[in-house]
């Protein structure tokens, strides 16, 4: 029915060799569950690409710990966090879901690692005895997951975060069961390397929230998730604080993540607040990708550098805000890019692009599709003394309704645009690169 083999070889890659053990560990009406674990034989890599060959019918549903792009014939896996370095003799595992539709499930050939082949001989394995009759919704390996009913290692993110050593080298994967998780979170700068993925079939499955807000807490103390460590990835899941602004006097902010961490990504993730629902801080770097933010006023803010990619950004009040306060220092480069996304709201030519929070602030809205919410006259607007004309507030290629060229929005030209990339933002000195 189903086989697993290994493959060894030398590699010229790096003067690494890789070594590439693939097991199945589950099988069920077309249906099988994987694991792979990938052994750096040689010279340390700066992350890892795997290829395999899939024999047609088969394919990964569920990946774990890795993107698959394609996910049947050649396939590439990538890591999440690509360039984490990998020590010599370090071996890191990925599992999957997969599907088949033949009378045999062989093993997949042609193991590489970083484009170069693992050649060597092939040794298979029996299946398993008992089989799993339905694919399992956690990975099948030692991962900790986090279940409200109990029916996980952990009860709450918290617990889990918690029970990761201090100053881990390897990434830890919390994978959290479908659920309403009211705790604040925290994930402390000695604890890098962390994922939270949400076990959901979406974002809106998995919940992260709390109600606390700059009325008791302060702005940056009233986030319902504090991130600090560096390499940090969520996935799958939505973050939020459910503290109504409107029920006080005056509107109170109140975060839903606060971003300290640099080399940060979020994919397929949803950030739902009112007032300042998102802080970038001045030392992140962060990557978010597919996925959701709304709120009312200046709900992106703060002095990090993030690219927003193919997402959504949405103004929630009918009567408009101001979407970005960009603290940019003015000696930084890159600060906010929001780049093949969509701008929407629920009212019209009413919502401001953004204000300075600090005179240096940069802002970038490239390629993106402006709704009609967005203001077609001076979309910028000042914060105290600091000026929108005196910020670096700019545009390149958008459409919609609320798109523009005029005097009150400056433009990229076409040779400036090609120093305001995704990679430009991100690359920092150690060439970052998780697009």
């Amino acid at each position: 029915m189903v086989a697993a083999s290994i493959a060894t070889a030398v590699s010229a890659q790096a003067a690494a060799g890789c070594q590439v053990g693939y097991e199945v560990t589950g099988a069920w009406q077309g249906g099988f569950t994987a694991n792979i674990k990938i052994k750096n034989l040689g010279d340390a890599v700066n992350g890892w690409r795997l290829g395999w060959t899939f024999t047609a019918g088969q394919a990964i549903t569920q990946p774990w710990g890795f993107t698959a792009s394609p996910t049947s014939g050649t396939v590439v896996a990538t890591n999440v966090d690509y360039n984490r370095s990998i020590p010599t003799n370090a071996t890191i595992d990925v599992g999957f879901n997969g599907s088949w539709n033949n009378s045999t499930n062989p093993a997949p050939t042609t193991f590489t690692l970083n484009g170069t082949t693992c050649t060597g001989g092939v040794s298979p394995t029996p299946p398993p005895t008992t089989p799993p009759t339905t694919p399992p919704t956690t990975p099948p390996s030692s991962a900790p997951t986090v279940a409200a009913d109990g029916s996980g290692q952990y009860r709450t993110v918290q617990a889990a975060i918690d029970a990761v050593p201090v100053n881990n080298t390897q990434r830890v994967t919390i994978t959290i069961k479908a659920g309403t998780y009211r705790q604040v979170v925290r994930v402390p700068g000695n604890k890098p390397h962390i994922t939270l993925r949400g076990l959901g079939s979406g974002p809106a499955n998995t919940v992260l929230v709390f109600n606390n807000s700059a009325y008791t807490h302060g702005t940056s103390g009233s986030a319902s998730v504090f991130v600090d460590g560096a390499n940090f990835v969520a996935e799958n899941l939505t973050i939020s604080n459910d503290f109504d602004e409107n029920l006080a006097s005056s509107g109170h902010q109140a975060v839903a993540l606060n971003l300290n961490a640099d080399r940060a990504v979020l994919r397929n993730v949803r950030l739902l607040g009112d007032q300042d629902t998102f802080l970038v801080n001045d030392r992140t770097r962060a990557y978010m990708v597919d996925s959701y933010v709304e709120g009312t006023v200046d709900f992106v803010f703060g002095g990090g550098t993030i690219v927003i990619d193919r997402s959504t950004v949405h103004e929630k009040r009918s009567s408009g805000g101001t979407i970005t306060a960009a603290s940019t220092d003015a000696a930084k480069t890159y600060g906010f890019l929001f780049y093949r996304s969509t701008i929407t709201g629920t009212g019209s030519n009413n919502t401001n692009l953004g204000r300075p929070w600090r005179q240096g602030a940069q802002v970038l809205y490239r390629e993106s599709n402006l709704g009609g919410t967005v203001k077609t006259n001076q979309p910028w607007t000042n914060m105290g003394d600091a000026t929108w004309q005196n910020a670096r507030f700019l545009e390149y290629r958008n459409t919609g309704s609320g798109a523009a060229v005029n005097s009150t929005r400056p433009q990229l030209s076409d040779a400036q645009a090609a120093t305001y990339t995704p990679h430009r933002y991100l690359a920092g000195t150690d060439g970052w690169n998780p697009l």
